[in-house]
């Protein structure tokens, strides 16, 4: 059975993606913990991290590092938080946002109700800092 991540990778659900390739696409979170929190899933259905093959996680962790770049220089945060918790979708994803402080890394603080215009607007920041950090999807 599909996940619902891999329903948002075949566009058979919305999703607001800032990076795409052959392997690993990032989109926004529709729970996010602070603006630009990002989601970073491999195309390859893979239920827990501890299963991706070494590529695999290897190539997320690049994206996310890439991500974590881009979510610092568009909110000027002073550190990228970094979470691989997969509880929430039987689908591998690393969890990336600006963060100023552990409270950052509450998930009981999620933003259940974003306002789909604050989410566009992170996505396209983060897909600005991105291209000025010389990230290009798919490179």
């Amino acid at each position: 059975m599909s996940s619902v991540f891999s329903k948002i990778l075949a566009g058979e659900l919305p999703g607001r993606f800032v990076w795409q390739d052959d392997d690993v696409a990032a989109f926004l979170s529709i729970a996010p913990l602070r603006p630009g929190h990002t989601l970073v899933v491999p195309r390859q259905e893979v239920d827990q991290w501890t299963a991706a093959e070494n590529g695999l996680f290897t190539k997320c962790a690049q994206v996310a590092q890439r991500i974590g770049q881009a979510v610092q220089r568009a909110w000027d945060a002073p550190r990228a938080g970094l979470i691989v918790a997969g509880f929430e979708v039987p689908h591998m994803h690393l969890h990336v946002f600006p963060t100023w402080g552990m409270g950052d890394f509450d998930f009981a603080r999620v933003d259940q109700n974003p306002d789909p215009a604050a989410l566009d607007d992170a996505a396209a920041r983060i897909r600005t800092a991105l291209g000025e950090l010389g990230h290009v999807s798919g490179s």
